[in-house]
This record gives C-alpha cells, sequence and structure tokens, in this order.
C-alpha cells in the first residue's frame, strides 16, 4: 500500500499494512497566505500579518506572541473595529505554491496545507490570553463578531488555496484546551465558536477537503460536537482524554491522531524499553476501536534518541499489530478485540 492508501484503510476500516501517524501520508505544500505570517527563528519580535508580535527563539519548539496590554492588536473589545485590520489577499504570488502541489504524487500522498491560529488562538493572538478569557465572558457579543470577521477570513483562505493548488487535507490548527480542561465553558464554547468553526469545516467539505483539525490538548467535553460539525479527523489527542470513552460515545464516527504521551518519554533517563512500552500501550489500547492512527500528539519528541527510538518502535509495532489483528470480512473492527 502507499502511505495515502494506508491512511484511508484506517479512515474507511479496511484492512491496513500497518497503524501508523496519518500525518506520514501528508506531503504539505506551503501557500503564500500561511507564509506571510512565518516568523523566522532569530530570537527577535516580528509582527505578523494581523499585527501581533511573535517571538521566536532558536531553541524553541514554537513562535510565541510578546505584547502587553499597551502593545496589543485589540486594547479594547468594544473598539475592536478601529484597531483591527484585516489581512488582503491581493499581491500574492501563487507560483511557487502550485508548482509545489503539481509535483506532489497524489497516488502516494496526501496534498496538504497549513492553515493555523484558529478562531480561539486568533481571539488571544490580538489581545492576550488574559483578556480574551474575560471578553468571552464579559463581551459575548463583541467577541462574536470580532470571531465572525476572523471566520470569513479562513474560509476565503480555503477557497483560495483550493483555487490554486486543489488539495487533499487541510491541516487546521486551534487549541481549544490544556493539559487539564477546555479552555472556555463548553456551552459559551458552542454558543460563540462552534457555528463559526461548522461553516469553516463546511468549506473545506464543499471544495473536497479532507478536515483534520490540530488540537493537542483535552477536548473531551466538545467531542460530539467535533461530530455535528463534521471534522474527519482529530489530530493531536493527548492521553490526559479518556480516549476509550470517546471512542465509545462518538461511535467512531471521528478519526484520531496521537495517544503517546509524549512528554512522559521526552524525557532524559529514560530506557529505550520504557519508550517503546509507551508506545505499544497506545497501540494496543485504542486501535482495538478502529479509525485510530497512534502518534505522538506535538508529532514529535524533541530529544532526537527519543524519538528515534519512538518512530521506530511505532514503525515496527504498527506493522506487527495489523498482522496479528486483520479485520475480517463482514466486520469493521480488527479482530479478536
Amino acid at each position: 500500500m502507499t502511505p495515502r492508501e494506508n491512511a484511508m484503510a484506517i479512515f474507511n476500516r479496511q484492512q491496513p499494512d500497518t497503524y501508523n501517524n496519518f500525518m506520514t501520508s501528508l506531503a504539505f505544500v506551503i501557500d503564500p497566505i500561511f507564509a506571510r505570517d512565518a516568523i523566522p527563528r532569530d530570537g527577535k519580535i516580528h509582527k505578523d500579518s494581523w499585527g501581533t508580535p511573535f517571538l521566536f527563539n532558536p531553541d524553541a519548539p514554537g513562535a510565541h506572541p510578546m505584547f502587553d496590554d499597551d502593545t496589543a492588536v485589540i486594547r479594547d473589545i468594544t473598539k475592536w473595529r478601529e484597531q483591527l485590520t484585516v489581512p488582503d489577499f491581493e499581491g500574492l504570488d501563487w507560483s511557487q505554491a502550485e508548482a509545489k502541489a503539481k509535483e506532489v504524487d497524489r497516488e502516494q500522498n496526501f496534498c496538504a496545507f497549513f492553515c493555523t491560529r484558529g478562531l480561539f488562538e486568533r481571539s488571544h493572538h490580538l489581545m492576550g490570553m488574559q483578556n480574551a478569557f474575560m471578553n468571552y465572558m464579559l463581551y459575548p457579543e463583541e467577541m462574536a463578531d470580532l470571531l465572525r470577521v476572523v471566520a470569513d477570513f479562513k474560509i476565503e483562505t480555503i477557497k483560495q488555496v483550493a483555487q490554486h493548488l486543489h488539495p487533499d487535507v487541510i491541516f487546521y490548527h486551534d487549541d481549544w484546551g490544556s493539559k487539564q480542561n477546555v479552555f472556555l465553558p463548553p456551552d459559551l464554547w458552542r454558543e460563540i465558536i462552534k457555528p463559526l468553526h461548522t461553516e469553516i469545516v463546511k468549506t473545506a467539505h464543499d471544495c473536497g477537503i479532507l478536515f483534520v483539525h490540530h488540537a493537542d490538548c483535552i477536548c473531551q467535553p466538545l467531542v460530539l460536537d467535533m461530530v455535528e460539525m463534521g471534522i474527519d479527523i482529530w489530530q493531536g489527542v493527548i492521553p490526559q482524554n479518556d480516549i476509550v470513552e470517546i471512542q465509545r460515545i462518538t461511535e467512531g464516527k471521528l478519526a484520531m491522531i496521537g495517544g503517546i504521551d509524549g512528554p512522559a518519554i521526552d524525557i532524559a533517563n529514560i530506557t529505550e524499553e520504557q519508550i517503546r512500552g509507551e508506545v505499544r500501550r497506545a497501540i494496543d489500547t485504542y486501535c482495538p476501536a478502529g479509525r485510530f492512527y497512534p502518534a505522538i500528539p506535538n508529532t514529535r519528541c524533541f530529544r532526537e534518541w527519543n524519538n528515534t527510538i519512538a518512530q521506530d518502535e511505532m514503525q515496527r509495532y504498527g506493522i506487527e499489530w495489523a498482522q496479528k489483528h486483520p479485520i475480517l470480512p463482514g466486520t469493521d473492527r480488527p479482530s479478536g478485540c
């Protein structure tokens, strides 16, 4: 099987060659909308196209917003329309991205694109996390109006990328929680974010794009909503969620990627067997329900030795598990489970 065929076999509850990370089947193309927000990894502050200052230190895993109440883009939520300038789509050069998209062998891989800083993340990038929390609670109408504008930008982004690159998969990023809980009260999230995110997902589907939602955090209180919104695959599922219970209550309607406790194995003074044991635990525990791709939720360990062992065990044990638990004719789950 090609990586694409294997990924779709798991997605469609058919027999795969291996149970492995869906991400290995993606060939990412960097589009100019995403590229203009790339922050140099130079330890200096740079603003993205929305005006948010970011800092990306050379030894950091990612860029972080760096501002205070005086330098935030939105300093008063009641005056957000005067303070916010939404980037436009004029003058973008799509030629390199179009050429890269044409080079993707779509029998082998999915052509994919990044769409990061989703509705919730963009909101706190514009005003700060603390102010965002307070504004969601005290000014829900203003926040809803602001997110309407952000959602329209996301929708147009998807349409533009679809027109120029004809991608198969969108990798959409919006963390809705921490390692302990969701950030917003679920009812408030359902009132403000869910309807707009549903439109974003529908736009992708209307363009023939599979929707992969990245959120390496607790999302368990929202998983039935994720099914209702039409999210195809949840990427970044940390084991602090009760994954087996999620598989039960969603009735297999939400494919998932993750399950391996990355921070637990990305440490010094850990043995090779402990790393391999955590990978095997995740595969043994979550793959029996089907539609599950074992992976480290943030995709890799940052310690190279740890990562090499983890990736090797995923490849080795993923093949072994598929061979020992074939999907029998007339069933949709691995045998013996």
